[in-house]
This record gives structure tokens, sequence and C-alpha cells, in this order.
């Protein structure tokens, strides 16, 4: 048997979903080992997989970058020493290789004149002729280098109780790399000032990134405690740790942050862009919403918004607002009186229309105008955690700009295989709904597996359940957020 890979790793190499391994597991199509799969097993059901050209790879990389509101993306490669420890390692194992290797020759060697001595066919000498150069004068085939050079510049993380795992690549401390994996660890600043994100390390080797406000207790310090904020991995690892499991296990926040932007997205659509303070960060699950409260000079105003951005970057938080709508700080935005650098309260996260990767069904997102705000947040989630094997997204406009952000949209579709973008557009809200449901009913298969997500205005979200439900989808498999 070769090299066994994490289901996170080998999505990683053959480029793609992670539930699309899962999936083949389940079938009997796909051989597993304590949840690892072989070298083997991968090349057998993926034979066209060509790792030298990484262009797709690459390209679904900065798709993510993209979504994830980052404004600039780093180098993939860790730094310098964390490099070389990995390196050494990988090497320690190379050094045990070619001992392996080398006994294996003296041994064929040995083989080879007892044979000859004993008047052995040719054809078994040219066999053995040809298995040594085979052994010896190969060159590695691309999976097993990938494999390699995979082990090499990233580190693979376990999580514990929850069985989760995702990859730490470049300078990314364990908890910026979970957050971007999708998975829910606990933290707090995010700066090694509160010790929220405390976590046991049970097997593995890390090394601090920077240094600590919040000190461990020496009893903490020797049952193997860290931040996650402020270690990344040098080896692979297993920590342990308490997961959110859903908006249940997210405390209420109060934070004071500040505009960073204000982006018109189309001629009646606004981007607001808070930032918060280093030392107080949101955390919030994909698809919640918060109250904003701000003082302007129109007095103060406060509305309750989802958030449209990805919990992977929980200090940049996005907002969309349509100009015809009726909250207050909507109009405030629009007429000016807030501006950059104003002061803007947030209170929360609330809100149940949140994604449950447990069910495991393809998640199918509709969106009708400024709706789109919380699905995006949602879709930015789906692709991060990687578990869905086809991810659908319908997006109904009643107003001829009602299609704001496309581009990102049709960007996710060219550059993800699994995922599928279909805009619609009526100023009928209600007629949109049903040609929306239509659409997805045709699907008879995906109707009776996939959770839908929709979000919108109340009239689009309720003729759309009413019409999907009357159409023999159940209502479990429907969470809705009327706006």
């Amino acid at each position: 048997m070769g090299a066994l890979l994490s289901l996170a790793r080998a999505a990683r190499l053959v480029g793609v979903p992670r539930g699309t391994l899962q999936r083949k597991i389940a079938n009997g199509e796909l051989a597993s080992f304590d949840g690892l799969v072989s070298v083997e097993e991968l090349r057998r059901n993926f034979p066209e997989a060509e790792l030298v050209d990484t262009g797709a790879l690459e390209k679904t990389v900065r798709i993510r970058e993209q979504a994830f509101a980052r404004r600039m993306a780093e180098f993939v490669l860790p730094s310098q020493e964390v490099l070389a420890q990995r390196l050494f390692a990988k090497s320690i194992e190379l050094a045990e290789v070619r001992r392996h290797l080398q006994a294996y020759h003296e041994m064929l060697l040995a083989m080879r004149a007892r044979v000859a001595a004993g008047q052995a066919p040719g054809t078994l000498l040219d066999y053995l002729d040809n298995g040594l150069r085979r052994i010896l004068g190969s060159e590695p085939e691309q999976l097993e280098a990938g494999v390699s050079m995979l082990e090499a510049v990233t580190a693979h993380v376990t999580v514990r109780p929850s069985g989760h795992q995702y990859l730490v690549e470049g300078n990314d401390s364990l908890l910026q790399a979970g957050l971007k994996a999708g998975i829910q660890l606990g933290y707090g600043c995010g700066n090694g000032a509160c010790g929220l994100c405390k976590a046991r390390l049970v097997a593995g080797e890390l090394r601090a990134l920077t240094k600590s406000d919040y000190r461990l207790t020496e009893r903490e310090i020797e049952q193997g405690y860290v931040l996650l904020c402020t270690h990344t991995a040098v080896s692979d690892a297993i920590i342990e740790i308490l997961e959110a499991a859903g908006p249940q296990d997210i405390p209420h926040q109060q934070i004071v942050a500040r505009v960073r932007a204000l982006t018109p997205l189309a001629a009646n659509t606004l981007l607001l862009h808070l930032q918060t303070p280093r030392s107080h960060r949101l955390r919030f699950l994909a698809g919640q919403s918060v109250t904003l409260g701000a003082s302007g000079s129109a007095g103060a105003v406060s509305e309750s918004v989802p958030l449209a951005s990805c919990p992977c970057d929980e200090r940049n938080l996005h907002f969309h607002f349509a100009r015809e709508a009726d909250g207050a700080l909507g109009r405030a935005l629009f007429e000016g009186a807030v501006r950059v650098g104003d002061a803007i309260d947030i209170y929360g996260p609330a809100g149940e229309f949140v994604l449950d990767p447990s069910a495991e069904r393809p998640p199918i997102f509709i969106a009708c105008d400024t709706g789109f705000g919380p699905i995006k947040s949602l879709v930015e989630h789906a692709i991060a955690i990687d578990a869905f094997e086809s991810i659908a997204l319908h997006w109904h406009a009643t107003r001829s700009d009602g299609h704001y952000l496309a581009n990102q949209c049709r960007s996710w579709a060219t550059s993800l295989d699994h995922f599928r973008f279909e805009p619609s557009s009526d100023p009928s809200a209600i007629s949109g709904a049903k040609t929306v449901a239509s659409s997805v009913l045709s699907d008879r298969a995906a109707c009776s597996t996939s959770a839908v997500y929709v979000a919108g205005p109340a009239e689009f979200v309720d003729t759309l359940t009413q019409t999907l439900t009357a159409g023999g989808m159940r209502g479990e498999q429907i969470c809705a957020l009327s706006l």
C-alpha cells in the first residue's frame, strides 16, 4: 500500500471537492483506511489527474481569495523557518526510504547471482535486470511527487472531537487556516490577548508566530495547551478544541467598528464595508445578521442587516443596501449622513439562516435582489468547507441592475466545476419566484436530496417556499430569510 492521505489533502491533489471523495467512499467506489485514502486508490478513481498543470487549482484558490474579501493575497509558501523544518523532516523520511531501497538492491543482486549460477532461463534474468533499472532509474510518478511537495509546504490539522480536518498554508496561524476552511473554532481577539482560542495539542509540532499577552498557567502548559491565533503547524498536527455547533454557540457581542468604505455596486445598491478593531473582531456564522447603529447628521439610526461576507475574514464586514429599502440606516447611507471613518455600533450576531454542513445535502441557493447579501455569505462558506459535491445558485432580479455582482457569480461557475449559476429577471417578485421554483423542481433528483436556502423580499420568499412544497419538496429542506 502506498502513501495514505487525509480526505482534505487527497481532494486538494486531484482537484475535486472533499464531498466527492466522501460520496465515492460511501458508494464503495473508493477504498478508505481509518478515514484515509491511498495514492493507488486515487490513481484508480482519477486516472486523468495531472498535477503538473495546476492552473485549475490555482484559479480556484484565486477565486476563493477574492470571494473572502481579502485585499492582499499572501504567497502560499510558509516562512523560511517553518519551511526549513518541514523540509528537514522530509529529508529524514527520504533518507529512510533510501536505506530501504539499498537493502532491496542488495537483495535483488544476490538473487540475480544465484539464479545465474543455476542456469536460470534468460527471460528471468531479463526480468530482474529490467526490474532493477525500473527501481533505481525511474523518476517518481507525478502524484507521489505532488504528495511530497504538498506535505512540505502545507501541514494537515485534525480537530478533535469533531474529526474536522484542514490544511495550514503559508504563514497562516492555526486559527486563520481553520476559519478559511469554514471550521467554527472558538476565538475572541485573534491576536493573543484574550485566550479564547486556547486548544490542547495532542500530536504534532507547532511554532509560535507572535508573542502573546495572554499567559497560560503552568498546568495548561504541561497539558499541551496553546493559542491557535499565535501558532502555526510545522508538521501534521492533532488539536483538541470545542467548535460551534450552531447559532446557539456563538456569543452575543457588542463592537464599535469604523466605516472603511462606501462603494456603489450598482445605481441603486451600496456596499457598506466596516472594519472592527484588531483586538475585538466579530465572531459569526455565515448567513447571520447584526444590528447596526449610527449617529450622523440625521440623528441616531439603527437597522438589522444580514452580513454579506465570509466568517473567515471576521474583521472586514460587508453589508448590501438597496436604495428603495425601508431601513433608516440605508436611507442615511444613500443620503450621505454616514461617511467613511464614522463609528458604527454592532450588536449580534443573530439568526438561524445558517448552513448545515452536517446534513451533507448539496445546497441550492436562491436570492432575490439584495437577498444576495446573506446568500453570498453562505456561498463563500460552502466553497470554503469544500464538502459538497455540487452547488447551485439562482439569483432573481426585479430591476435592471439587480444582478450587481453577476461577474463574481460567473467567476465561481467558471473556476469551480461543481458550481452552477442561473440568473433570472422579472419585475414581479411573485412571478419570478414561480419561475425559479419551476427551474429547481425540474431536476427531480436534486429536489429529493438538496437543501434550499432562499433570501429576499417576503413576497418572493413566501411564493417560492409555497411553490416548492407544493411541488413535492419537504419543508425541512428549505431554510428561508425574508428581508
